[in-house]
């Protein structure tokens, strides 16, 4: 069965996470995603380690970690296209390309004769995107753009931590580089725009991505929590600005996460947590209510989950209807009945290690299903059969 992007041809010039993210997602739905790496180092993330790939006798291979976590499903094939031989074999894969992802510096590709206009020129129906740190305009247009500090540009830190008043106070970057996950989710998805568009005109374009721009975007809520009232949202650590009870909770023996979502939960929560009387007191009633007065019901729910172990309220308020869940470690993670269920750890053929153990796409199509083909590819791996499929060259 043909996969959801069977017969795009896709070549991935990015490097480290954000466009190669967004290549792996391409790769995934059934694109030909082939990977242009320079000779002999490759991209950053093959050094970013450790920890890297063990093989099968517990040694450390060239392969990090870090770059397995975005590079599944593609061929690599190395290209030095600083030279006049490198930038021809490349003009060469793009008139067959159907689909071009950069993440150089503004300009960075002109020089070599690979920016949008050049190559658009001799393939009108490629779709170009790229990926700078704050776009292609703007006074901040020449400078790198990485996550951490886009994280801190873009806001997010300023309503991630602790409060002013709290221990440990100060801003907090998020745990994963999720800025530049989010910015080649949105790289996918403005490329596949591009792709049905272009069935209907025939032309390609150009796709202008920044991750200042992604980060204030995906600010969402407290963004408009801002731009409707003026007023600039704190760091509340695990609470949540505009619904109460919704953080974390102490128990017997560690501390779990309670979501009341609407006054219907917060009424079988307090059922369950034995003080009924929370749900008709006009402090609490309604959410509205409760977040006005958190300072006061935040402390007389944390006297009482300390009472019970975290898989008593887990069982005692999923049987009530009422969300919450543990706070997991990854190993907890992946060996969760749920993840475990769902197939979210997925192993695979690897030239190197012999098998590797990688998370799969959450992306489930009913008709054309995600098909894991190749794991992260070896520099240069798959030279010969690129240059066949593409180009039809023996050698």
């Amino acid at each position: 069965m043909a996969e959801a992007l069977s017969g795009l041809k896709v070549l991935d010039l990015s490097r480290v996470l954000a466009g190669p993210w967004a290549g792996q997602m391409l790769a995934d739905l059934g694109a030909d995603v082939v990977k242009i790496e320079r000779p002999g180092c490759g991209d950053d993330t093959r050094a970013w380690g450790p920890p890297y790939l063990r093989d099968a006798e517990g040694r450390d291979t060239s392969e990090a970690a870090y770059f397995l976590s975005a590079n599944r499903n593609k061929r690599s094939l190395a290209v030095d296209f600083t030279q006049s031989q490198g930038q021809d074999r490349l003009r060469q894969l793009v008139m067959a390309a159907d689909v071009l992802i950069e993440n150089y510096k503004v300009g960075g590709l002109a020089a070599y004769g690979l920016d949008y206009a050049s190559l658009a020129a001799i393939n009108p129906r490629l779709i170009y995107c790229s990926i700078t740190g704050f776009g292609q305009d703007g006074p901040y247009a020449e400078r790198a753009g990485y996550d951490f500090m886009i994280q801190a540009i873009g806001g997010l830190m300023s309503v991630t931590g602790r409060a002013d008043d709290e221990p440990g106070a100060g801003p907090v970057k998020v745990g994963v580089a999720v800025t530049d996950i989010l910015t080649g989710l949105y790289a996918s998805n403005a490329i596949l725009a591009a792709v049905a568009e272009r069935e209907r005109s025939g032309q390609g374009q150009y796709i202008d991505l920044a991750l200042l721009d992604v980060q204030v975007a995906c600010l969402a809520n407290q963004s408009l929590n801002y731009l409707t009232t003026g007023q600039a949202p704190q760091r509340m650590g695990n609470a949540h600005p505009n619904i109460v009870p919704y953080q974390d909770f102490p128990s017997a023996d560690g501390d779990f996460i309670l979501t009341v979502g609407n006054d219907a939960q917060f009424r079988r929560f307090s059922e369950v947590a034995g003080h009924p009387e929370w749900a008709d007191d006009p402090r609490f009633a309604t959410n509205a209510q409760r977040v006005g007065h958190r300072k006061i019901l935040i402390p007389l729910i944390r006297q009482v989950t300390v009472f019970r172990s975290t898989a008593q309220w887990v069982a005692d308020l999923g049987a009530a209807g009422v969300p919450c869940g543990p706070i997991n470690s990854l190993a907890e993670v992946f060996d969760d009945p749920q993840v475990l269920a769902r197939g979210l750890k997925l192993r695979m053929k690897h030239p190197l290690a012999g098998q590797v153990d990688l998370v799969a796409n959450p992306i489930r199509l009913s008709r054309t299903p995600i098909r894991y083909r190749s794991a992260p590819p070896l520099l240069d791996q798959h030279a010969s059969e690129v240059m066949r499929d593409w180009l039809g060259c023996a050698d």
